[in-house]
């Protein structure tokens, strides 16, 4: 049989009963890797020996009769942009390739006391900076549907093999969207927790700045959305090494059904494929006994992604200016160029109008989401980009953040987004985004679910 056929759940569940070996299933996956991973250069860390030799050890103790996780011998895949012991963080570059990780970091932590086993660890762009997976370091990451097109980024690598069953959760990272949309790019879905929701710090290197720290997450990506439900509870929890983590029940009150039905967020173009495929989810809500209404007015999202665009790159601006010089790196360095200017025009008064602000777009936000528990929106407001599209000026540049707008203001307002896949029409993925109130996840999940029915399960590629 094929491993991929199951779910998380149900493999670990066999490996738990003893159906299964984890030695096995691990086999299986490495093998597969084999066989399809030099066709995309989605893994570009082999995790072989180690995940191998977990396998037989969780073997022993269930033939033991040791209690397991509830991750039990799945395979998992994690990015190259978080430590994991023993294994360069390279982030996508040369210049960190000898970045060993003294330790895991902390979801990756949680995830091991689950009994997952990490077979590969997945590639990014330089820095994670971009929609386009492609660096120096590791090479191109290839979108298992159509090469002619990105396979997202930051956390291309990750969706790829997620999509390729190179392993059934994938952990990225997301910032402006480098979670949401690779899955979309990729055909598969993807969550971005609540900030604080997945503990995460590399031992391998300084604390991050103040807006990585407060925007960007880790979560999971994977073909079924009841994959993502597993990923997020085996990451997920306090931890002392991060400090913005709090022990949230998984499980909110009970919520209305009710959903926010927003086309063209902060007035972008949207693609009428894109469009078809909201009114489709809607109809599938409204079929299931959820209300849907488009609302005449929305809190602001267009000065949300002004905000984050100041406090994730104009912070340090020059420093990582220089290191993306230093590194070479076409992509990196064409977007800090773009932004050089208004980089430069922050000052301390400024940091404070933006702390000022984020606060009042947050408090709007959350008194709208205790009116709709749900907001239906785009991805994006195109399907997804040809490889490479950000190097071709500045004003592709431009246009390519403002259809991003969706997937940017989310991690500056703190909320949960997920991104549920519609299907895949002429070697074009497809897809929409779901977002809810602060540590809701699981109306995210409940809600990605619905729409993962009606729109059929992502498929599994190659067969």
């Amino acid at each position: 049989m094929d491993h991929n056929d199951l779910s998380a759940r149900e493999l670990a569940a066999r490996i738990r009963r003893g159906e299964l070996r984890a030695s096995t299933v691990i086999r299986d996956t490495l093998d597969r890797i084999a066989r399809v991973n030099p066709q995309i250069n989605a893994i570009v860390q082999d995790c072989g020996a180690d995940a191998m030799a977990e396998a037989e050890a969780l073997d022993r103790r269930i033939a033991d009769g040791q209690q397991v996780g509830v991750l039990a011998g799945v395979p998992v895949t994690t990015k190259v942009v978080s430590d994991q012991k023993g294994y360069a963080t390279t982030n996508g570059t040369r210049l960190f390739q000898d970045v060993i990780a003294p330790q895991d970091n902390p979801f990756l932590r949680h995830m091991r006391q689950k009994d997952a086993i990490v077979v590969g660890r997945t590639n990014t762009p330089a820095f994670s900076y971009r929609w386009f997976t492609t660096n120096a370091m590791h090479g191109e990451t290839k979108n298992p549907h159509n090469p002619a097109l990105t396979a997202g980024g930051s956390s291309g690598g990750a969706a790829a093999a997620a999509a390729t069953g190179l392993g059934h959760i994938a952990h990225g990272t997301d910032i402006a969207g480098s979670i949401r949309y690779p899955a979309y790019a990729c055909g598969i879905h993807g969550l971005r927790p609540t900030s604080g929701r997945v503990p995460q710090f590399n031992h391998s290197g300084p604390d991050r700045g103040i807006g990585p720290q407060i925007m960007a997450v880790s979560g999971p990506l994977a073909r079924r959305v009841d994959d993502l439900r597993l990923g997020l509870e085996a990451m997920a929890g306090y931890a002392p090494d991060d400090p913005w983590t709090a022990p949230v029940p998984l499980i909110g009150p009970t919520f209305r059904r009710r959903v926010a039905l927003v086309k063209r967020p902060g007035g972008i173009d949207t693609d009428p494929r894109i469009l078809d495929d909201l009114d489709r989810a809607a109809a599938l809500f409204r079929a299931a006994g959820w209300e849907v209404e488009e609302p005449t007015e929305l809190p602001d999202l267009r000065e949300a992604v002004q905000l984050q665009i100041d406090l994730w790159l104009s912070d340090g601006h020059e420093a990582k200016l220089a290191q993306a010089e230093q590194e070479g790196d076409a992509g990196a360095i064409a977007l800090l160029r773009h932004y050089a200017d208004r980089a430069a025009a922050i000052d301390v008064a400024r940091f404070g109008e933006i702390f000022a602000r984020r606060s009042a777009l947050i408090r709007a936000w959350r008194g709208f989401l205790e009116d709709y528990p749900v907001v239906l929106m785009p991805v994006s407001g195109e399907l997804p980009f040809q490889q490479d599209e950000d190097l071709r000026g500045g004003d592709v540049l431009t246009r390519l953040w403002e259809v991003q707008l969706p997937q940017i203001a989310i991690p500056l307002l703190a909320l949960p987004g997920l991104s549920v896949a519609s299907g895949v029409v002429d070697g074009i993925p497809s897809g929409v985004q779901l977002v809810a109130p602060p540590w809701r996840e699981d109306i995210c999940l409940e809600a990605g679910e619905l729409l993962e029915r009606g729109f059929g399960f992502p498929a599994l590629l190659p067969r």
